[in-house]
């Protein structure tokens, strides 16, 4: 059987951190994701999803991003059941998050360090590169 589910979105709130009672981390969160074309109106239709992450990666996601960052998610789908509070029986569908890259950080900006990694930036100035440095 296979069960693999790809997004990439941005968070529509902050991921709540939470931790078992064997002190094993868990977030979860909710992403949008814009479906890929537009609807009578010429309008982006967005799908809402709700994810949920375990241990060191529920403890990143919940550090270094927030409602609105960008994020890739490659997990699987799970659904449950529980009683709500009014005694109903609920089936929940939800993203369990086996890898989550971080497009951008908290508040939806680049880090510092993402903004600088280009080797070929030298801020509009030429690069000088010798001929040892050449690879042939």
């Amino acid at each position: 059987m296979i069960n693999n589910i790809t997004l990439v979105g941005r968070l529509t709130r902050d991921a709540e951190l939470r931790f078992t009672a064997n002190g094993v981390g868990v977030a979860n969160f909710g992403i949008a994701v814009n479906r890929p074309f537009k609807n009578q109106q010429g309008e982006n239709e967005v799908d809402f999803f709700n994810c949920v992450a375990w241990r060191k990666l529920a403890e990143n996601v919940a550090q270094y991003v927030g409602k609105g960052s960008q994020v890739a998610i490659v997990g699987r789908l799970q659904s449950r059941r529980y009683e709500n509070k009014e005694g109903q029986n609920v089936t929940a569908i939800e993203v369990v998050a086996e890898n989550v890259q971080f497009l951008d950080t908290k508040g939806g900006q680049k880090s510092e360090a993402e903004q600088d990694d280009d080797p070929l930036k030298n801020n509009g100035n030429p690069i000088d590169i010798g001929t040892d440095d050449l690879p042939f």
